[in-house]
């Protein structure tokens, strides 16, 4: 068969090895792509170690659960391009599933832990970055394991939910957790609100008011500052914002009338925390031409 500079390309860029070592592996395996892959899987292990520095700010979430043990796993690559790579895709279920059988929550023993294919996570995660061409991470996991309504939700691959309601149903767990992919509540209740959160929003609310408002009496001033307090309260807590599936009501109001109580929740959405590295290519060029 002959090996042609498209057929080097597609390999090149599956595995990140060389085109020399690209064609070789072609020529021996007689223009099987996928044989050849195989063969390189051992030098393109070791170009992955090279990737290994390189930021990987996109990505996916993936999810498993059985009944009430649930968990969510953050895998990141470096593109977008390569999150949506059917690969890719099937590497972050793997390590979901792996991730719930093994029961852990630490990211360095999942990457120990087995896939159904019989290899660890990180063996298959060096694997595939051969194939991908790009540095894959796998950064987090969250896990939930109770006997209380567990659900599992991710939104479009890029947020992933885990909401542990005590009472209720599936379905108002799933509500929430939805809820949750949408609004991102930083505190569950009005409790967890730390109080120099509180005090700081006192501050600024008080900094705000004219001196027309700040000369009222000391308990209507209290009065004032205790409103807006609340609101601000109810913005940033699970059970204080309006329900996402029934914005006529707040989501403690619709806990209430299903006898519920949220225990908490973990959220997760690629690439949050990570710096990404904007290139300027236009400007690196101009530099090198001596232009900027």
């Amino acid at each position: 068969m002959e090996i042609t500079a498209s057929l080097v390309k597609e390999l090149r860029e599956r595995t990140g090895a060389g085109m020399m070592e690209c064609k070789k592996a072609l020529t021996e395996s007689n223009g099987d792509i996928d044989a050849a892959a195989e063969a390189l899987r051992k030098s393109g292990l070791a170009k992955a170690d090279k990737k290994a520095s390189r930021v990987a700010a996109e990505g996916r979430i993936a999810t498993a659960q059985a009944g009430g043990k649930a968990v969510l796993v953050e895998i990141n690559s470096e593109t977008d391009f390569v999150a949506k790579d059917e690969n890719f895709i099937a590497f972050t279920e793997a390590v979901a599933d792996a991730a719930l059988a093994s029961g852990g929550t630490d990211v360095d023993a999942l990457k120990a832990a087995k896939l159904a294919s019989g290899e660890s996570v990180e063996e298959a995660r060096a694997a595939l970055i051969a194939k991908v061409g790009e540095n894959v991470q796998v950064r987090r996991i969250a896990r939930v394991d109770s006997d209380n309504n567990v659900a599992a939700y991710v939104h479009g691959g890029r947020i992933g939910v885990l909401v542990e309601v005590q009472g209720g149903d599936a379905e108002l767990a799933r509500g929430l957790a939805m809820h949750v992919a949408a609004m991102n509540p930083p505190y569950n209740k009005a409790a967890d609100v730390p109080a120099d959160f509180i005090a700081k929003e006192k501050e600024i609310e008080l900094a705000k008011m004219s001196d027309k408002d700040r000369a009222k009496p000391a308990e209507i001033l209290e009065k004032i500052i205790s409103g807006k307090l609340n609101k601000i309260v109810n913005e940033v807590t699970l059970y204080g914002q309006p329900y996402v599936l029934d914005t006529n009501q707040s989501v403690e109001a619709a806990l209430k009338a299903a006898g519920a109580d949220v225990v908490g929740f973990q959220r997760l959405a690629v690439g949050e925390g990570i710096e990404k590295v904007v290139e300027d290519y236009a400007a690196e060029v101009m530099k090198q031409a001596g232009l900027a």
